[in-house]
């Protein structure tokens, strides 16, 4: 199956037929950029070219967040009826349904995900998270609340009054995604955003945007107001244009602990809602009575699910001496029926990374466990027959202390450590000898007794034997210390973009 086709009109030049070509989306229409730069966007499996999109400039960030200023202040967006915004956000959900093939074709060929991957969480959930908000949590959330009576006296006389609590849009928000997930980080962001009541600037990866563009898109099919809904490209002072505008009132940022740390400075002067979803280097503690045949292939999924390209991935194996030998034998077993490649072949179980420079870093982590001691048990070079696209071993690294660079550095590649402990004490240590705070497993006979473990880890998520709810619409999804500020998904992730206002009146 090729590409879909771009269905809005654009200029297309000499390019092969199977590439693709948007421009930017910004207030209700179509429209170049201010410069003459171009994004060219690679399939990270055969590194051919399959879009380019234009790179969006300071004066684009400008254009986008003035039309999300207009629409905020003039439009009739921030103060429709909740149930009127659930009807055009359910139409909005409705049209990007009809658009799930395409999609899932993008997220192959632009991300490089295999398909059951790119079908069920990069297209398919989050779906369900947008037609959630629309559904269930946008007309049932409770906008207004009444106050308790208040009374008082002395220096004023007494008096009696009462009133509401209002929940109202922050305004313009600014949402920056990234690279591994454009679909699903896009719409965790956006339904919530557009439920409160705000306007958005929505800046994708450079590397990534073309899924986000079919937004615009379904906007225009939905009937989302002009200007509701903004989205520019762009570099890395475009991308601070955008954090530090004055014309921004909150900012959600996904992406890696260092640039979330300069997302937060540079909103920091205008004192801007910042929420940051960032990165994780999760640990799972497997306990010496656990199952290993469960155990074990969530090991491995962990290490390869979009080739290690995920924050809240377990890459931080703990396990108890006494199930050490056995664990890493057939961890390594699994790894052999793990099958690399283009991911469009649907033999495929793990693709590429998403570039040449993802592919370097994650080399050079290598490297850097390899120098400091590290053992390599299984992989660790690039795979055999694959001489195109950005492709890694899965690679298992043994001997390793938990202050090495490779068991504290977020790889965001298909790389597992496994580290041995004597005790449960020992255990909790451990996974909380980190930076991060994402995510984390515990492994377990007796549930009660994981569930007790997992209470002592200081992380946003935690898997009890594998979990299942870890992506539902229901949980909130965020993380502890530097893995981000704030939470995602549903009525949690509404909040993020609601202020709150007391309105009082005498009751006399």
């Amino acid at each position: 199956m090729g590409l879909p086709q771009a269905r809005h009109p654009v200029q297309v030049t000499e390019r092969p037929r199977a590439v693709l070509s948007y421009q930017l989306y910004i207030d209700g229409a179509w429209t170049g950029s201010d410069g003459d730069a171009v994004l060219t966007v690679l399939n990270p499996a055969t590194e051919e070219a399959i879009g380019t999109v234009p790179e969006g400039t300071v004066a684009d960030i400008d254009r986008a967040v003035a039309a999300a200023r207009r629409a905020f202040d003039e439009g009739p967006w921030p103060w429709l009826a909740p149930r009127e915004r659930a009807a055009i956000l359910l139409r909005f959900a409705e049209e990007l349904e009809a658009r799930t093939a395409d999609l899932v074709e993008l997220n192959v060929h632009e991300v490089g995900s295999i398909r059951s991957w790119a079908e069920f969480l990069q297209v398919g959930l989050p779906m369900q998270h947008l037609r959630d908000m629309a559904e269930r949590v946008l007309p049932q959330y409770p906008f207004e609340k009444p106050m308790a009576p208040t009374y008082g006296g002395g220096t004023f006389g007494s008096s009696l009054a009462q009133g509401v609590v209002r929940r109202e849009p922050y305004g313009v928000a600014a949402l920056v995604s990234a690279y591994n997930a454009p679909t699903m980080l896009n719409l965790v962001k956006l339904a919530p955003a557009l439920a409160a009541g705000c306007t958005v600037v929505l800046k994708p990866a450079p590397t990534t945007p073309l899924e986000t563009f079919v937004l615009g898109e379904v906007a225009d099919a939905a009937g989302l107001p002009r200007g509701v809904l903004n989205i520019v490209t762009g570099d890395i002072a475009a991308g601070q244009a955008l954090t530090s505008h004055p014309g921004v009132d909150v900012v959600s940022f996904t992406g890696s602990d260092a640039v979330g740390r300069l997302v937060y400075s540079q909103a920091a002067p205008s004192l801007k809602k910042v929420i940051l979803e960032l990165g994780g280097k999760s640990a799972s503690i497997i306990l010496p009575d656990a199952d290993l045949d469960r155990a074990v292939p969530s090991v491995v999924v962990n290490m390869t699910a979009q080739a290690g390209q995920g924050c809240s991935l377990l890459t931080r194996t703990l396990v108890h001496e006494s199930l050490f030998d056995e664990l890493v034998g057939r961890v390594k077993t699994a790894l052999d029926a793990v099958k690399v490649g283009d991911p469009a072949d649907p033999a495929t179980t793990m693709g590429p990374l998403i570039s040449a420079a993802q592919r370097a870093k994650v080399e050079g982590l290598i490297q850097a466990g390899r120098d400091e001691g590290a053992q390599i048990a299984y992989g660790g070079g690039r795979p055999a027959g694959l001489d195109r696209g950005f492709f890694v071993e899965p690679t298992l690294f043994v001997d390793v202390d938990n202050s090495m660079t490779i068991a504290q550095k977020e790889f965001f590649g298909p790389v597992g450590v496994v580290i041995p402990f004597k005790d449960e004490q020992e255990a909790v240590r451990l996974a909380n000898d980190s930076e991060f705070g994402l995510a984390a497993g515990v492994w377990a006979a007796d549930p009660v007794h994981a569930y007790r473990i997992g209470t002592r880890i200081r992380a946003g998520l935690i898997y009890i034997n594998g979990g299942g709810a870890g992506s539902s619409p229901h949980t909130p999804f965020g993380g502890y210390k530097s893995s981000g500020l704030g939470v995602e998904r549903g009525e949690y992730g509404l909040e993020e973009f609601l202020l709150a206002k007391s309105m009082i009146w005498s009751a006399r």
